[in-house]
């Protein structure tokens, strides 16, 4: 039972870490993708069609996309920790590491994942094109496409949200993590037509952003704990989690 809670506590708190990511890095998403977000209802003639659905199936690409990414990457994230012992260690490490990373960066004490938004270019160069023709929206299943497609434009939030997401236990795990991160994006997205400008000040005021990059400061440490005890009594993360089925038998 108590194995049993451990695990629902570690994958809420991964739930709760995710989203505060999202919320509190949703003013650069929304600097970022602000233009593309207003710019949805333009082909659509509001007296016929629904805007809702549209604005729906964007946000709902969107985030999908980051599950899909989350999953691609953690699996092989996994095979490699599966095959390299100590490579398992080393990203738990890592999640701690950009946890605090973050922190700093929603926090406004630190930008510089800033710079990882240049190891995606070449990706978005060969999609870009793919969501001009997308443009005007004009159906639901449109919208879903472009933010699919949308998904993958290089941001250092988002990457650096991938960074740790992908040092989940599996590839469900990580794929969660994206997919919570994306959830955390939309209070600020989905409002960009509604109340920008409210929405954005809030985000922006320095005492939440200071909050939110606390929060995140310590979970980066407290995920940092485990894996550093470890290494300091040589032990192997299986190892520790042998003798806790042990313990528990």
């Amino acid at each position: 039972m108590q194995s049993r809670m451990k695990i629902n506590m570690i994958s809420t708190a991964d739930a709760i870490a995710a989203m505060t990511i999202g919320l509190m890095g949703s003013a650069h998403c929304a600097a970022m993708c602000g233009g593309i977000a207003g710019a949805l209802s333009l082909g659509i003639d509001e007296k016929r069609q629904n805007k809702l659905p549209v604005i729906a199936g964007f946000h709902i690409g969107r985030i999908l996309s980051y599950a899909l990414i989350g999953a691609l990457l953690g699996s092989v994230m996994v095979a490699l920790a599966g095959h390299i012992q100590p490579f398992s260690v080393a990203l738990r490490i890592l999640a701690g590491l950009l946890l605090i990373a973050m922190g700093l960066y929603v926090a406004n004490w630190w930008t510089g994942l800033r710079s990882l938004e240049r190891v995606g270019v070449p990706i978005w160069s060969r999609l870009q094109p793919l969501t001009k023709k997308l443009l005007p929206v004009k159906s639901t299943a449109g919208a879903l496409a472009l933010g699919g497609l949308w998904g993958w434009l290089p941001c250092g939030l988002v990457y650096s949200a991938l960074g740790w997401a992908v040092t989940a236990d599996s590839t469900a795990g990580a794929a969660g993590r994206m997919l919570f991160f994306g959830v955390g994006t939309l209070p600020a997205m989905v409002t960009m037509s509604i109340a920008a400008d409210t929405s954005r000040r809030l985000l922006q005021q320095q005492n939440t952003r200071r909050a939110a990059g606390l929060l995140l400061i310590g979970f980066g440490v407290w995920t940092l704990v485990t894996p550093l005890q470890m290494l300091a009594g040589g032990h192997t993360m299986d190892n520790h989690t042998n003798h806790q089925q042990h313990q528990h038998h």
